[in-house]
Order: C-alpha cells, then sequence, then structure tokens
C-alpha cells in the first residue's frame, strides 16, 4: 500500500508510514479540505486592515505536519518544478514563509489525491 506513496517526489519511508497511519481509514477524511485541515497545512486568514494574508493552521496532527514540512523541504531543494515555482512566487514578491504554505497545501492535495487511488 505505501509502494504508491513512494512515488511521490520526497516521501520516504517514514513520511510515507505517517501519512498512512495518519489517514487511518478510507471514512475518516471526506475531501482534500479535510486532509489539509487533519495535517493542519489550511491557510487561515490572518488579515488586518488593508493587507490580505493567511497564515498556517497550529492545530491538526503535528508529526503528519512534520511529514509534510519535510517533504516540502526536499522538493524546494531536489525537485525542478518546485523550485522554479519557488522562483515565480519570490519574484512575485511573496515570502518564504508564504511560499512554503503553498507548496504544503499543494502537497496535502496530492496525497490526498494518491491516498484515494490506492485505498479505494
Amino acid at each position: 500500500m505505501a509502494v504508491g506513496l513512494l512515488d511521490v517526489f520526497g516521501v520516504g519511508p517514514v513520511s510515507a508510514a505517517q501519512i498512512l497511519v495518519s489517514y487511518s481509514h478510507h471514512g475518516r477524511v471526506r475531501s482534500e479540505a479535510a486532509f489539509a485541515s487533519l495535517a493542519g497545512v489550511n491557510p487561515i486568514a490572518a488579515s488586518s486592515g488593508n493587507k490580505t494574508r493567511h497564515r498556517l493552521n497550529r492545530h491538526g496532527d503535528r508529526q503528519l505536519n512534520k511529514a509534510i514540512h519535510t517533504i516540502a523541504g526536499c522538493r524546494m531543494t531536489f525537485d525542478a518544478t518546485t523550485i522554479a515555482c519557488v522562483e515565480r512566487r519570490t519574484s512575485e514578491g511573496k515570502t518564504l514563509r508564504d511560499i512554503r504554505l503553498c507548496i504544503k497545501r499543494f502537497i496535502a492535495r496530492q496525497l490526498f489525491r494518491q491516498l484515494r487511488t490506492l485505498l479505494t
């Protein structure tokens, strides 16, 4: 079952095991947004005045969040498409923290889709 997760770039055996343990069973998480919330990578509005911004949710499964953070760090260092995305977002004026938030949410979406195909 974890073999399909290991095909995702940046996911190692420890991260795959943590993702499977946190996901637990097919009926627990019903959508990509719910999985992101479970992982603590869903954006929360933190706007003030004229500035519109988001921050990461500090709740959720911290071990799953750590696994996704590790995957994001690996991708930001070694994956060409993610590096290009980081450079593009940096040129748009985003901070590294905001870029990491976007990447972690993308990874959560990708992992949820992969889990759905593996466990269905």
